[in-house]
């Protein structure tokens, strides 16, 4: 399964994600307003840049350290039941000894640990985990599950524990450090057809000309090719698609991430059953300390080679 579905509310629209409302250390800033410039000549945009042959790893922080959650009340959990995806990786799959694995499955065993409890991993198909939640078959979903409004009428969410922003790719000798609106004017993005990144940018790049292509592979195709001068997309599959074979080393990110939530979601948070502010406040807490303790740090690092951030 290719890592542009996930980070859902449901199978098809996880490539979008997705919110985080605690302090997200690498937001990137939506574009402003144009600078000053001569009468309809827009600014210039930056030269573009050779892409650097050893970038610094951005590690994310999701969480505020001036907002630390009290410890709550532990002693009435005694095990952790979590259900997870079947194939998602690096975030969920089947490891060469038979056992759940991936960034989800360590960070749920991470978790358990600070909590100290027992805990277990459940691996089933995605589509099958609300259900499976709600008829108690486990405790919590840590599946790379996009937080939206039509889930938590289903189930409750602790605060995001990662976010799928959107970025820009580029040939590799056409980088640009930053992207502004007015710096792709006439300039040809490719884009998935009917995605929450196409609405993006007919909303805030309404001077680029758009390519909206059916997929991931045909869009990444065209930038290969040079049809298309930028794509942009969820920020996580882009990542791993530059860093993988199949880009033939061609391409790399061009400015920030972008992480408006009204488009890209509000992140990815671990779900639990309607009600359940025992399990839901421990998390929170312990997810907490996991990144206080540069634990999640060394996690990302494990799974994430090149940054979606």
């Amino acid at each position: 399964m290719a890592p542009s579905q996930q980070a859902k509310s449901s199978k098809s629209a996880r490539g979008l994600l997705t919110g985080l409302a605690a302090a997200v250390c690498l937001l990137a800033v939506l574009p402003g307003a144009k600078a000053q410039a001569p009468p309809k000549q827009p600014p210039a945009a930056p030269q573009a840049t050779p892409v650097p042959q050893a970038a610094p790893q951005a590690v994310p922080g999701f969480w505020d350290p001036r907002r630390r959650p009290e410890r709550p009340d532990l002693s009435r959990l005694t095990v952790i039941r979590f259900l997870t995806e079947t194939d998602y990786p690096p975030f969920n799959y089947t490891g060469a000894d038979g056992n759940p694995a991936g960034f989800n499955v360590d960070l749920a065993r991470a978790l358990c640990e600070e909590i100290k409890v027992t805990c277990t991993v459940q691996m089933r198909r995605f589509e099958t985990l609300v259900d499976a939640l709600s008829s108690n078959r486990g405790d919590a979903i840590i599946a790379s599950m996009a937080v939206s409004p039509q889930l938590r009428a289903r189930v409750d969410f602790t605060d995001p524990y990662y976010r799928v922003p959107a970025r820009f790719a580029s040939r590799k000798d056409a980088v640009m450090p930053e992207i502004r609106p007015e710096y792709l004017e006439g300039k040809k993005v490719g884009v998935i057809a009917g995605s929450a990144h196409e609405a993006y940018l007919k909303a805030m790049f309404t001077d680029a000309e758009l390519h909206p292509y059916p997929n991931d592979d045909a869009m990444r195709a065209a930038l290969r090719k040079g049809e298309v001068d930028f794509i942009f997309g969820d920020a996580i599959s882009l990542a791993f698609w530059i860093n993988g074979t199949d880009s033939g080393d061609c391409c790399a990110f061009s400015g920030g991430p972008f992480v408006e939530s009204r488009f890209f979601g509000e992140g990815i948070g671990i779900a639990v059953r309607k009600g359940n502010d025992v399990l839901r406040q421990a998390l929170n807490w312990a997810l907490f300390r996991v990144w206080e303790k540069g634990r999640y740090t060394d996690l990302w690092l494990r799974y994430f080679s090149v940054s979606p951030f």
